[in-house]
């Protein structure tokens, strides 16, 4: 779907499988789990969401429970295991806008879009775990790959947490928790 670069190596996979897995899969059988999860071609659950602009698939964005991702509780990073009892929290975890469709706000179409899904599934507080560019800077499409601030903020999500100078921890609550 999407162009070579960036967007081919995904790593959405690093964060769902045990890191021997990851070490010891190939790229293409990255592709064909992330396919599987995202439930392409069915009516069933998805992964994440899909972006059109004029019926072209421009962009993507990984919102799923948060127990989906069982290497964000692996990982050294405290500040990604924020309130382990918290109940129906779903992460969001990825983002990717296909070249020829970057630059035009489809980044924040995608958070907006994650607000809307995260309801409709049943989600009761969704979180991110976006950077934050110096003032002046951009970023490269590695660092955006976890969402800007800016556009979770517009579409209404709070920061819970400033971990470290440009990571931020972001949640929108959606119901009661």
């Amino acid at each position: 779907m999407f162009d070579a670069g960036g967007p081919r190596k995904c790593r959405c996979q690093a964060l769902k499988v045990p890191g021997w897995i990851w070490r010891d899969t190939t790229q293409e059988e990255r592709d064909a789990a992330l396919v599987e999860q995202a439930g392409c071609g069915t009516s069933g659950p998805t992964s994440g969401i899909l972006g059109y602009v004029d019926d072209v698939p421009a962009g993507w964005v990984a919102v799923e429970p948060r127990e989906n991702y069982p290497r964000i509780w692996a990982r050294q990073k405290s500040w990604m295991r924020m309130d382990p009892d918290l109940e129906g929290v779903w992460s969001v975890t990825c983002f990717v806008v296909r070249t020829g469709y970057r630059r035009q706000g489809l980044m924040y179409e995608l958070a907006a879009a994650t607000v809307e899904y995260g309801s409709q599934a049943g989600a009761r507080v969704l979180e991110g775990y976006p950077t934050e560019p110096p003032p002046g800077k951009t970023v490269i499409w590695d660092e955006a790959s976890v969402g800007l601030l800016q556009a979770f903020l517009a579409a209404g999500y709070e920061i819970a947490a400033a971990p470290t100078l440009r990571r931020r921890v972001v949640r929108h609550r959606l119901g009661t928790t």
